[in-house]
């Protein structure tokens, strides 16, 4: 062998844990010098701030560790009587879901039959939005069945509501749609 390939050898993790006193790797053995280095995002934060998960209704207690305004850690609050300290995978990843270098944050729209998406201003994107309720309300109102019974309701709108959606949100969404006589209403989260 080689001198460079014996070094490398011998600095192999099981090298080290064979011919060492940590036989079951649980110090030195499991230890390079990248992790002898490394030092946990939370230790490095300026404040810790609770939160609650916005994934779903069970409302999980979180720890966000923020350092110059971001958030470099996410954990679970062991001081919350929901969730004692534990998130779920998803409520492990909030972070990436507040700070994700791909996530959009302007209002994107694709014209009809376009194969481009453009940027909208967000009252002009809201304007849109309310206007197409309003049209399609007044072109499916269904005020009466064919037994002449009252319905007062539109089958053109329908919502699923996602996971991310708490149940105030839920609560609210669903008073706005049964104003707006919509009777198709469901969420992610219940399916």
């Amino acid at each position: 062998m080689m001198a460079v390939e014996k070094r490398v050898a011998r600095s192999h993790p099981l090298a080290r844990q064979l011919r060492g006193p940590d036989k079951y790797a649980l110090a030195d053995a499991a230890q390079s010098s990248v992790t002898a280095s490394l030092q946990p995002r939370t230790q490095t934060a300026d404040r810790v701030v609770r939160s609650v998960c916005p994934y779903c209704a069970v409302g999980c207690g979180q720890l966000a560790f923020v350092k110059d305004g971001k958030i470099v850690q996410v954990e679970g609050d062991p001081d919350s009587p929901i969730s004692r300290g534990h998130l779920c995978p998803k409520g492990s990843a909030t972070r990436t879901l507040a700070q994700s270098p791909i996530r959009e944050y302007k209002v994107k729209y694709r014209r009809p039959y376009g194969t481009a998406w453009e940027e909208l201003d967000l009252e002009t994107a809201m304007d849109m939005i309310a206007d197409r309720v309003i049209a399609t309300r007044e072109q499916t109102w269904e005020a009466k069945g064919e037994d002449g019974k009252p319905l007062n309701r539109t089958l053109g709108i329908a919502s699923l509501g996602g996971a991310t959606l708490d149940n105030e949100e839920n609560y609210l969404m669903k008073k706005l749609y049964t104003a707006l006589g919509v009777v198709q209403v469901e969420n992610q989260a219940r399916i």
